[in-house]
């Protein structure tokens, strides 16, 4: 974000106003952005337009949550360090303390028997939330690559990858998403022979094979702290491609959950405020408790801080980075991918004829009415309520 310093922010205003953001920011990054945008430049002018439309492109070069990266870009730009962690950490944990109250309700072990229909059916919904998310983010990711013939036949190469991975091998769907951003990177720079700019991400294949294999073998808070480290720098293309990254690791390598609870969490993060990256709290809290979720959280939120804290000044640098700008075309196409390969497995995971009505009527809600996540998750709620009191069979 370029531009002079704006006057400096009292911490207790940013802290109220970041605050008040993260309690009623339901829907998403768009809910995010334009909350953002009304506070820093509408309201206060303590940005102007342009700024903040470059810290919007700039972190959408980021891995994580890109509007918890704005939130944390913002509070930075009005009162530096101090401000971002204030900002962000206000902005988060509204969010993270409403998905744990929540997944205690949930995940109790004898919940009431309309708290499970509750769940089961906004668990139903979510196959149709992911594909509605996957197909929402192909427009931008389609005009990033380009019009040159072989840049868009490289990037349906790696949508279909992406999926393919998702729906097949979920945890190593991490090296897939690097492993395609890599490649893009190396084609686009100038001569494709590693002579142009690069950036920070021409460092992935040196660490993340080491990082996986004892990660992977290894159990307990270790398993968790890994799993919430890939949510928090690998997900590319929006928040969802976590979903297939955590779902495999959560429900059948480390069995922390069952593929309904996993729906579940799923639906929380999406009906809940804040990024759907709070997802890996829950998950973090079935593997370990409340201090597993906190845990989990911190872990896939501090990659997000570390890239504004240490970042932040050299951001107008990365967005003419071609090394950058390539990494995100193969990766994030990658990504879209992996999030519309999900839902097979998610729709798998429904186990009653009634959840399959459920998702049949939010496909129908948001893909073809095209209507907004959090009704069509209270809608299938509300269903599976119903279906409880109906005595219909709900998911073991």
């Amino acid at each position: 974000m370029s531009g002079p310093p704006p006057a400096p922010v009292a911490l207790t205003t940013i802290a109220r106003e970041w605050g008040r953001i993260g309690c009623i920011g339901f829907g998403g990054p768009p809910a995010h952005i334009a909350l953002l945008r009304d506070l820093c430049v509408e309201r206060h002018a303590w940005l102007s337009h342009e700024e903040f439309e470059d810290g919007i492109a700039a972190t959408n070069l980021l891995p994580g949550p890109a509007s918890t990266q704005l939130a944390i870009l913002c509070a930075w730009r009005l009162r530096g360090p101090r401000g971002a962690l204030v900002g962000g950490l206000c902005f988060i944990v509204p969010g993270l303390v409403v998905i744990l109250a929540l997944a205690v309700l949930f995940f109790a072990p004898h919940a009431p028997r309309w708290v499970r229909g509750a769940s089961a059916g906004a668990g139903a919904a979510v196959p149709a939330v992911a594909l509605q998310a996957a197909l929402g983010l192909l427009p931008g990711s389609w005009r990033r690559a380009g019009g040159a013939t072989a840049a868009r036949v490289r990037w349906v190469v790696y949508l279909v990858l992406g999926g393919l991975a998702a729906a097949t091998v979920g945890p190593w769907l991490v090296l897939l998403l690097a492993a395609c951003g890599v490649l893009e990177a190396t084609l686009r720079r100038p001569g494709g022979t590693g002579t142009g700019r690069r950036g920070p991400a021409h460092r992935l294949p040196a660490f993340l094979p080491v990082g996986v294999v004892p990660a992977l073998a290894a159990g307990g808070l270790a398993a968790l702290t890994w799993v919430a480290l890939k949510v928090g720098l690998f997900s590319y293309g929006g928040g969802f491609v976590i979903v297939p990254m955590m779902q495999h690791d959560a429900v059948h390598t480390y069995h922390w959950m069952s593929a309904g609870q996993f729906l579940d969490a799923v639906a929380l993060g999406q009906i809940t405020p804040g990024p759907v990256v709070q997802t890996v709290a829950v998950v973090g809290y079935a593997a370990s408790g409340i201090l597993g979720g906190i845990l989990a959280a911190f872990v896939a939120f501090a990659p997000s801080f570390v890239f504004v804290l240490v970042g932040g000044p050299r951001f107008d640098a990365l967005r003419t980075s071609t090394w950058a700008q390539g990494f995100l075309t193969g990766a994030g196409a990658a990504s879209i991918g992996a999030i519309a390969g999900a839902t097979v497995p998610l729709a798998l995971a429904l186990s009653t004829w009634w959840q399959l009505g459920v998702l049949s009527l939010a496909g129908v809600w948001l893909l073809v009415l095209r209507r907004g996540v959090v009704w069509a998750l209270v809608g299938g709620a509300l269903l599976g309520v119903a279906a409880a009191y109906a005595g219909l069979a709900l998911p073991a």
